[in-house]
């Protein structure tokens, strides 16, 4: 792999409305920049209501457009399950996919229209063709000490697979959470990080 395709990525980061997809998406496209990557971006979310899906492209290294094609990505993170099967055309075969194991049980269920599958089939089924890196990134951002840190656990998570230094994705967390939330979010990242590397 030469040093450009090394740089070349194609990340999708999808969720649910309220989990914090977005600012995800922020701290990768902000520490692109500054490590200095040519990097493309678009959201496509039903965001307008909480509980809406959302989906994130980032495009590292890339000089076509901001929308990753079906079969292109190499990578999607998960903020949920559901949302990891929803988006799988877009992941190439052989991908890795990056999931929270913590379903966000839609109005739909609650409301006895329809049913939300075990989170053990999900990931049985995303294991058929995919590298999968399941664990409950809610649960860690607890231990970390804020639930809403669960998009950073999964920056970290993800941080492995980026072409991007783990030094300048952590500058790009301080510049982008709320100033009080710093340290716990620092944590959470680090805690993200591990959980993939001991996988």
């Amino acid at each position: 792999m030469n040093q450009a395709e090394q740089k070349k990525l194609d990340l999708l980061i999808t969720g649910v409305g309220g989990q914090g997809a977005i600012l995800a998406s922020d701290i990768i496209g902000k520490a692109a920049v500054t490590a200095g990557l040519p990097i493309r971006a678009a959201e496509t979310h039903g965001m307008a209501q909480r509980g809406g899906s959302v989906v994130n492209h980032i495009r590292v290294g890339n000089d076509y457009g901001s929308m990753i094609p079906k079969k292109g990505a190499d990578l999607l993170l998960a903020l949920e399950p559901m949302e990891a099967v929803r988006y799988l055309d877009l992941l190439k075969d052989g991908g890795v996919i990056i999931v929270n194991t913590q379903p966000i049980i839609p109005v739909a269920v609650t409301s006895g229209l329809t049913k939300y599958p075990e989170v053990s089939d999900i990931l049985d089924f995303l294991s058929q063709k995919y590298i999968v890196k399941a664990f409950n990134a809610d649960d860690v951002a607890f231990e970390a000490g804020n639930r809403f840190a669960m998009n950073v656990v999964m920056v970290g998570a993800v941080s492995i697979y980026l072409p991007i230094s783990k030094e300048i994705l952590l500058e790009s967390v301080k510049a982008l959470v709320p100033q009080k939330t710093i340290e716990v979010n620092l944590r959470a990242f680090e805690m993200g990080r591990q959980k993939v590397e001991e996988s």
